[in-house]
């Protein structure tokens, strides 16, 4: 249990996946706080950080727990005073936001992941391969995460303006809070096809990959961490071992499993 109040958290998080990891054991002697660690991380990485959590927990008995959200909901949470202690990003710009609010430990930023985009449909719906990107004009509708904020969205975006299709598409598009979302309405049968992170797909077993985009004009989707410690408040005592563990061969192995792109 957390022994400093938290309860703010109840009213700046909107009720999204949450994954509370139980402790393991007694604490590191390194960490100095029992309270556990609070990661706001991006809903794609959902999953694969809450092995990671796990992983940390049996290693240094640190207790770790995770709110997931699109990028841009979780930035906008922390600056407005949301008592996270890591920030996991699906793109620079949100980190960079917290930078310029002076939410984040100066120096702490690091991208140590990597995906790339594909197009999806439910499985079993017989749609067929998409040949180009211009075959995506023959859906009525395409579910993104909202192209506006959502970092997802905005990588998708981006790769429609670059095939010259975003202005053919736009009124067609479903935005969705966050990526996940957009994987969400293709599995129920809402959208018949989305643009997603390649890690997402994989996570689904009620979606099939119809496309993927070239690398020349797809835009890189790399994940990137920063320690949020406000000035005046020193960083949670438990980062550093997280980070650690994300970094280590632990977290490269989870990472790998499913499906992201190690960056070092």
């Amino acid at each position: 249990m957390m022994k400093r109040s938290r309860g703010v958290l109840n009213l700046l998080l909107w009720p999204l996946v949450s994954v509370l990891a139980l402790s393991w054991g007694a604490c590191s002697p390194a960490i100095e706080r029992q309270d556990p660690l609070l990661v706001f991380a991006a809903a794609s990485l959902a999953d694969v950080m809450a092995e990671v959590g796990l992983e940390c927990e049996r290693s240094t008995g640190l207790p770790v727990r995770f709110s997931f959200a699109g990028s841009n909901t979780l930035a906008r949470q922390i600056e407005a005073g949301a008592p996270a202690d890591l920030f996991l990003s699906a793109n620079r710009q949100q980190v960079e936001r917290l930078q310029g609010a002076g939410r984040v430990e100066a120096g702490s930023t690091f991208a140590f992941a990597a995906s790339s985009l594909v197009v999806v449909s439910r499985r079993h719906q017989e749609v067929r391969e998409l040949a180009s990107a211009r075959d995506l004009l023959r859906f009525e509708r395409l579910a993104i995460a909202d192209p506006q904020a959502v970092p997802a969205g905005v990588y998708a975006r981006r790769w429609l303006e670059a095939e010259g299709l975003w202005d053919s598409l736009a009124e067609r598009v479903v935005p969705t809070l966050d990526v996940r979302a957009a994987l969400a309405a293709v599995a129920a049968g809402n959208a018949p096809a989305a643009v997603v992170y390649s890690t997402d797909a994989e996570a689904s077993s009620r979606v099939v990959v119809i496309y993927r985009p070239s690398s020349k004009r797809a835009p890189k989707v790399r994940f990137w961490a920063a320690i949020v410690a406000p000035a005046g408040r020193q960083p949670h005592s438990g980062v550093q071992p997280f980070i650690d563990q994300l970094r280590g061969e632990a977290g490269a192995r989870l990472l790998a499993a499913h499906g992201f792109e190690v960056v070092h």
